[in-house]
């Protein structure tokens, strides 16, 4: 549901009526009637309008989801409301993904970047690029938040990558392909990955056979974060990139989101060894990590 009721605040306030906006940007009848309808509008035409009015294009249409938890992060992001939600899955997704990956900054020193944009580092030293993967994880999670309810696609994918990792060292290096697939063979815990040349073909079926399912559920998100992490299709970042499309997926299809928290490191690992043989392991990880999602909804008295 798209509500322009920002928009109608904004030509009242301005005294413009909907004929002489029409008129001023050449828009057509029909974008007027979706207007009045509630329907969606392209981007295209949302940033001609907000440009002309001299506002931003959240200012002008508001997208309501009838996806409750969806509904409450981008309420909390929109408004900037501390302590709630979207504060603490920012927070607590961050910390527990960037530690996975051997990230040394605590959940209070990750806490504290996302409260005051800020790092007191007791004397320790703190690579930088854990601080920017930090800030770039925060951002990437926001991207997930804004694009939930698109269907998932290679560019979004990509995307997220370019969030995670622009600006790192890693970024420096003419071989790594920031927001692209990887270059280079890589290895994870001694298991082959996909070769470069077969990335793209594997990640274009893999989202083939994922985007025709009618009814996704939890168990369809896990086998796709499974297969994406045996593709490995990036340099590095795979595990984070993954963990954040499950992220988005799970807001997409109305489903309670996971968050696998670095104790449960792990557990997670060996059910991505062993999926191939056993999938019970990385399901059962999985669902404890949606229980985590359910322990803070209920701490925030959110409906589920």
């Amino acid at each position: 549901m798209i509500s322009y009721e920002g928009l109608e605040k904004i030509l009242k306030e301005k005294g413009i009526g909907k004929t002489e906006l029409s008129e001023e940007l050449g828009l057509s009848t029909r974008t007027v009637a979706k207007i009045a309808k509630g329907e969606r509008l392209s981007r295209r035409s949302i940033q001609r309008i907000a440009d002309y009015l001299g506002k931003s294009p959240d200012e002008v249409m508001r997208e309501i989801s009838d996806n409750s938890i969806l509904q409450v992060l981008r309420d909390e992001k929109e408004m900037k409301i501390s302590g709630g939600l979207y504060h603490e899955l920012q927070v607590r997704m961050t910390y527990n993904s960037n530690h996975i990956e051997g990230s040394t900054l605590s959940e209070d020193q990750t806490r504290m970047i996302f409260e005051t944009n800020t790092l007191d580092d007791a004397g320790d030293r703190i690579p930088v690029d854990d601080v920017l993967e930090t800030v770039h994880h925060f951002r990437a999670i926001d991207y997930v938040i804004d694009t939930a309810e698109d269907d998932l696609s290679e560019d979004i994918i990509k995307h997220i990558h370019y969030i995670l990792k622009h600006d790192t060292s890693d970024s420096l290096l003419g071989w790594f392909a920031v927001g692209d697939y990887k270059k280079r063979v890589n290895v994870v815990g001694g298991r082959e990955t996909a070769k470069p040349s077969e990335v793209r073909e594997r990640m274009k079926t893999l989202l083939t056979e994922y985007n025709a399912k009618e009814d996704v559920t939890i168990e369809d998100i896990i086998s796709f974060h499974a297969e994406f992490e045996f593709i490995h299709p990036f340099q590095d970042g795979n595990g984070r990139v993954g963990r954040l499309i499950a992220l988005k997926e799970c807001l997409h299809h109305k489903l309670i989101p996971f968050i696998i928290e670095d104790a449960k490191k792990s557990y997670y690992y060996r059910g991505l060894s062993e999926w191939k043989n056993e999938r019970g392991w990385l399901t059962d990880t999985c669902l404890d990590g949606q229980d985590t999602f359910v322990r803070l909804l209920d701490m925030l008295d959110i409906p589920h």
